[in-house]
C-alpha cells in the first residue's frame, strides 16, 4: 500500500511552492530545512526578479499559506541521515538540532541586547555581525530567535537566558532524531554562492574591496549590515568608481564548468541599485557574453541606456590593491587587445551558482551529474526541484517547484 505523504527537502522557494502546491491539493506535505528559517537564498536578496519586489513580497503570501495549513509540517535545523525503503514506502530518518528558544519567543529582542559577543554573519556573508542569540531577518520564518552557545561561554549564555522575560529560552535543549514515513520526496536543497576564496586571481578573500554578488545584496538590503549603504568593507566609504567582473568562476575548467544563468541579470540589477543611491558613480562591467534570456532582454535595454555605465568586452586577468586598499583590474579588452590596469574603488565578482548537493554524498544513490546537479531519482520516487537540478531564477524556481508537486504526487498516487 503506497503512503500518500510527501518529504520536501529544503525550504527554499522551490520546496516551499512544491510543499504547498501539494498540500493544497490535500496531501500531507513535511519540509526539511537545515537553516533556522525558511526562504532559502530568496530570503537573502534585496529585490528579485521579475519585479524587482523585495523578498517579503512574495514570501510572505507563502508564509501565510503554510500557516493556514494543517497539511503542512516544517522542521527547521534538522537534516535527513538516511532514507530507506522505496516509492511509495520511504522511511526518512531526520535530526533536528536544538534552537534553544521555545515557541513562548515573542521576538522582543531582549536576550541579543544582553549578548556581547559578536562573530560573523552568516546570512549577511560575513558583511556583518551577528550575536549568539539572533534571528537572521526581519521577516524570518518561524519568528523565533536562535541561540548559538558555541559563539560565547557560560556565563554570557546564562546571562541571555536571565534577560528573557518569557521564559523562552531552554539552554539544556537536546538534538532530536525522529522517522518519518512517505510515499514520495521533492528534493530542493538549492543553490550555494562559489567560495570567492577560490578566486584568488581576481582577489577574492584577499583584497578587501571585491565582494561578491550576494554580498552585494546584502549591503543593499534595508535589513542589512549597512542599512542598506552600499559601501567599501574596508573603510565604509562610498564608493565612486565601481566594477563588475562577470563569470567569476563559471565557463571554467578549473572552476565551474557552465554557465550560471542569472550572474548577468543580477549585476545589471546590482548597477540599478548604484544607480539609485549614488547617481554621480561610475561603473564598468567586464563581460565575456551579456545573457538576458526572454523576458530579461528588455530589462537589460532599459539599464545599459546610461552614460555613466559602460560595458566593456574583455577578460579580467587578475585584481591586486594599492596602498589606500583600491582594487586594480589587470583588463585585457576583446575588441580592441589592450591590456592595461584601471583602479576602481569596489569590485563585484559575479560568483556562479553552484549546486548545495557539490560535495555530498546524497541518501537513496541519489544520482548527480559531475558539477553536483541531480540528474535522476524520478523512477525511485524522489523528484528534484529548483536549483537543486540547474541554474535558475526566483520566476522558474517557483514554476520547477510546482511541477515536483504534480510528479510527486503521480509518484504516490500510481503506485
Amino acid at each position: 500500500m503506497s503512503n500518500n505523504s510527501i518529504l520536501v527537502v529544503g525550504g527554499g522557494f522551490a520546496g516551499i511552492t512544491a510543499a504547498l502546491e501539494a498540500a493544497e491539493l490535500g496531501y500531507e506535505v513535511f519540509i526539511v530545512e537545515k537553516n533556522p528559517y525558511l526562504g532559502g537564498r530568496v530570503a537573502q536578496l534585496n529585490q528579485y526578479f521579475p519585479k524587482l519586489c523585495p523578498p517579503s513580497c512574495g514570501l510572505e503570501i507563502q508564509f501565510q499559506r503554510i500557516k493556514k495549513n494543517p497539511k503542512v509540517k516544517y522542521y527547521t535545523l534538522s537534516q535527513v541521515d538516511s532514507i530507506s525503503g522505496s516509492a511509495g514506502n520511504y522511511n526518512v530518518t531526520v535530526t533536528k538540532q536544538p534552537r534553544y528558544v521555545n515557541a513562548r519567543c515573542t521576538c522582543c529582542g531582549e536576550c541579543a541586547k544582553a549578548g556581547r559577543t559578536e562573530v560573523d554573519s552568516e546570512f549577511d556573508f560575513e558583511t556583518g555581525k551577528r550575536k549568539a542569540a539572533y534571528t537572521t531577518h526581519l521577516f524570518a520564518f518561524p519568528a523565533r530567535y536562535t541561540i548559538d552557545p558555541d559563539t560565547c561561554d557560560k556565563i554570557e549564555l546564562e546571562r541571555i537566558k536571565d534577560a528573557c522575560p518569557y521564559d523562552a529560552i531552554d539552554l539544556e535543549e537536546q538534538p532530536k532524531t525522529f522517522d518519518l514515513n512517505v510515499g514520495s520526496i521533492v528534493w530542493a536543497t538549492g543553490w550555494k554562492p562559489y567560495p570567492m576564496e577560490k578566486l584568488t586571481n581576481l582577489g577574492g578573500g584577499k583584497v578587501p574591496n571585491v565582494i561578491s554578488n550576494m554580498q552585494m545584496e546584502r549591503l543593499a538590503s534595508p535589513s542589512g549590515p549597512t542599512d542598506g549603504r552600499i559601501v567599501r568593507p574596508s573603510d565604509g566609504a562610498e564608493p565612486k568608481r565601481i566594477a563588475f567582473v562577470q563569470c567569476a568562476g563559471s565557463r571554467d575548467e578549473n572552476h565551474l564548468n557552465y554557465c550560471s544563468y542569472i550572474c548577468c541579470m543580477a549585476s545589471l540589477k546590482h548597477v540599478r541599485y548604484l544607480r539609485e543611491r549614488y547617481p554621480e558613480a561610475k561603473v564598468v562591467v567586464y563581460y565575456i557574453d551579456l545573457r538576458t534570456p526572454g523576458r530579461y532582454d528588455k530589462f537589460k535595454s532599459l539599464t545599459v541606456d546610461d552614460p555613466n555605465l559602460s560595458l566593456v568586452k574583455g577578460k579580467v586577468a587578475a585584481v591586486a590593491e594599492d596602498k589606500d586598499n583600491n582594487p586594480i583590474l589587470t583588463v585585457e579588452n576583446a575588441v580592441t587587445g589592450i591590456k592595461n590596469d584601471e583602479q576602481f574603488d569596489l569590485v563585484v565578482l559575479a560568483t556562479g551558482m553552484q549546486p548545495s548537493a557539490a560535495g555530498e554524498k546524497l541518501p537513496a544513490g541519489l544520482p548527480v551529474d559531475e558539477e553536483g546537479f541531480i540528474i535522476g531519482g524520478e523512477d525511485k520516487g524522489i523528484v528534484a526541484a529548483g536549483c537543486a537540478k540547474l541554474p535558475l531564477d526566483v520566476m522558474k524556481t517557483a514554476q520547477s517547484g510546482t511541477s515536483a508537486a504534480l510528479k510527486a504526487i503521480q509518484n504516490v498516487v500510481g503506485r
